[in-house]
Formats: structure tokens, sequence, C-alpha cells
């Protein structure tokens, strides 16, 4: 198993400001269908647009930057490019666009979708700039570095795809294929290519370090990371060739499904020893996502079933579990190399202790079968009470950090004194 290298850790604030911003997004996308009850009734509505890429840019974006650029130093032997400030350029650039892209798809407003495509290509540009040299000549864990290197380049893929997709709603493109076909390719790199493939990645190190389970075997993982890539990219040319859209559907949800009951087989074959509240997280994000990969090839409610499933509630379960244990990590690290040797500092379960993350996973969890509902039964007053239930949920896990940042300047406090 994989050890943590605090000293080859970046500086605390270069990961801590993705991931404390990600929920501030969550709340943005909550409060969507609170201004416009619309939102829930075609997934083309530009507010729907707005909130899915709130979700998947804002809230997932921010977790998986901040996340990588913690867990491949500290954990995968990898060494970044750039120092804090190309950090805070590439923050700054996928915040930024992201903020363009959803006001864009709001409004329809060509300048904006515009400069959205220019910005958020170029955070990701940078984010490969700063990891992809370290990924291809870093030593030892293999398996994982060839995971985290074809999720980025399915990255900027779906990038790519997005961009297409920008410049022709702004009239500046006109593509060869319609865009309904571009718009499920593009989501199809983005959920299976980009943000699966990470996790199955990363889940390699961080479910038995963090929950406790088996190493999933090589040639299992080795033959997942094949079929993926191979299978979106054969669908996608079906799909741009023919406009068959039903093999491309098959192949997320056979790249899903594989992942989600391996990772619960493998946590049902360990024994729950320790962080119960993770495990929980990521048994409820599971199931979530094998819901989804059913839910995909049928095609309920024009789609928006199955997106609410897997992007707005399933992917965010399995990021914020982890999310909590990065942050609370974080917030370790910074008093330990605060107060430097001499000095014992309040360990990750006492800055963020396990009863908080189980009451935010209720949270979560009540307010899931409301977000359903308003995709079930499509009302104005569904869609606000979906959307209320969002923003409370995201605004908890901001007060669970702003516990921990309290925590933190008390124990400072109380050293100095």
């Amino acid at each position: 198993m994989a050890k943590l290298a605090l000293e080859a850790a970046p500086a605390v604030a270069v990961p801590l400001r993705f991931l404390l911003t990600a929920p501030c997004w969550g709340m943005a996308a909550g409060l969507l269908p609170i201004v416009d009850a619309d939102l829930l009734l075609s997934r083309w509505q530009p507010a729907t647009l707005a909130a899915t890429h709130a979700f998947t840019l804002g809230l997932l974006g921010n977790l998986l930057f901040g996340s990588l650029l913690q867990f491949l130093p500290a954990a995968a032997g990898v060494r970044l490019c750039g120092g804090p400030r190309s950090g805070l350029a590439v923050y700054l650039l996928l915040n930024g666009g992201v903020a363009l892209l959803t006001a864009g798809l709001y409004r329809m407003q060509p300048a904006l979708l515009t400069a959205a495509a220019c910005v958020v290509v170029a955070a990701f540009a940078l984010l490969a700039a700063m990891t992809a040299p370290g990924l291809l000549q870093a030593q030892g864990q293999r398996l994982l570095r060839t995971g985290l290197f074809t999720a980025l380049l399915a990255a900027l893929l779906t990038a790519a795809l997005g961009v297409t997709l920008a410049l022709s709603l702004s009239g500046h493109l006109l593509p060869s294929w319609p865009l309904t076909d571009l718009t499920d390719t593009h989501a199809a790199w983005g959920i299976a290519g980009w943000v699966l493939l990470t996790l199955g990645a990363v889940a390699r190190v961080v479910m038995p370090m963090f929950q406790g389970t088996a190493v999933p075997p090589a040639w299992a993982q080795t033959a997942w990371l094949g079929f993926v890539p191979a299978a979106l990219l054969a669908a996608s040319a079906a799909l741009l060739a023919s406009g068959q859209a039903l093999p491309l559907r098959v192949a997320v949800s056979v790249a899903v499904l594989a992942f989600a009951a391996s990772a619960l087989w493998l946590q049902w074959r360990s024994p729950a020893t320790r962080n119960h509240a993770l495990r929980a997280w990521w048994r409820c994000g599971l199931l979530g996502l094998i819901a989804f990969a059913l839910l995909l090839p049928l095609r309920l409610h024009g789609d928006l079933l199955a997106g609410v499933v897997g992007i707005g509630i399933a992917l965010p379960l399995l990021a914020i579990g982890m999310q909590l244990e990065i942050v609370a990590f974080l917030g370790w690290l910074d008093l330990h190399r605060r107060c430097g040797r001499g000095l014992r500092v309040p360990g990750v379960h006492q800055l963020l202790p396990e009863i908080d993350k189980q009451r935010l996973l209720y949270a979560f969890l009540a307010a899931a079968p409301v977000q359903l509902a308003a995709v079930l039964w499509p009302t104005a007053h569904t869609a606000r009470a979906a959307g209320l239930a969002t923003f409370a949920s995201y605004a908890l896990l901001t007060f669970a950090f702003a516990g921990l940042r309290r925590r933190s300047r008390r124990f400072l406090a109380r050293a100095a004194a």
C-alpha cells in the first residue's frame, strides 16, 4: 500500500482553495431551480445546462483538481511542475471559466460562451502542463500513473468537445455533426472518461489506505482501464458517423457498472474497522452509480432522471466523501507545519469528527428523494423544493469546514498562550 510523503505535499493553500470553493458551486446549482422553476422540464433548458455545468465543472471540477494537486505529490510520487502561483492560476482560470460558462448558458449570450471556452480550456491545459510531465517521469505505481494519465487525456478531449459546443452555440463555428450528438459525446467522455477514470485510478490507493479494503487485482484494473477509452472511442465514432446513440450509452453504463460493483465487492470483503463515515459515503455513492448505469440506456424523462442520479447525487457522494478526509488532513498538515516538532497537534478526526461526517451524509441523503421527486413530478413547487434541499446540504458542508477552521484557530491560540 502507498504511503503518504508529507514532505512532498504542496503548500496547503494550493489544493485547499479548490476544495473549499467546490460547495459554493453546489449551492449555486441549488439556487438555479429556485430562481427558474422550469429547470427540470428538459435537459436542453438553458437553466438545466447551467446547473449541469455548475455540478460537473464547478463542484466536481474543483474537487478533482484540488484532490489531484494534493494526491499526486503526496501519494503517487509525482512532482508537480510550477509552484503555488501555477496552482493559483489554475484555480482562477477554472472558476472564472465556470462562472462565465454558467452565466453564458443561462442567458445564452455568445460573448460569454466564447470567453468561457477560452478560459476553461486554458485551465485544463495548465493542469496538464503541471501534472503530465511528472506522471510520465515518476517511478513505481505504474498502473496508478497510467490510469491518471489516461484520465487527463480524456479531460483534455472533454474540454475540446466543450469548446466546440460553446463556439457552436455562440455562432463562431459550424460543426460537422448535430449538436445533440456532440453533446452526448462530450458528456460521455466527461463522466466515464475524465471523472470515472480518475476515481478508478485513485481508488486503487485510497480504498486500501482509508477504507481498509484489499488492493484491486492488477489484471482486472488493467482490463478496465483498457476497456473504457476503447469503448468510448468506438461508440463515439458510431454516434458521430451514423447517429447511433445506444452504443455510447451502453459503453458508459458498462464502465460505470464495472467500477461500482467492483468497489462495493471490495468494501463487502473487507472488515469495517475504520473510517465508517467514509465507507458509508462511498457505499451510497456506489449504489447511486449502479442506479445511474441501469437508467442511462432507458432515457427516462428525457435523460433527466439518469442525470440527476449520476451527476446530482452519486458522483458528488463519492467526491465529497473523499473531500472531507482531504480537507481534515490538510488542516492537520497545516497545524503540523506551523507548530513543528515537539507539540502534539489535534488528529484528523478531532478536527473533523466522524459524527459531523455522518450528519452531513444524512443531509445529502435527505435531499436526494426531493431531487428525484422534482424530475418524476415536475412542478414549480417540487423544483424549488429540490433547489432548497440542494442548497441546504451544500451550505451545511460549508459550515462543517468552517467548524474545522475554528478548531484549528482555537488550538493555535492555546498553543501561543
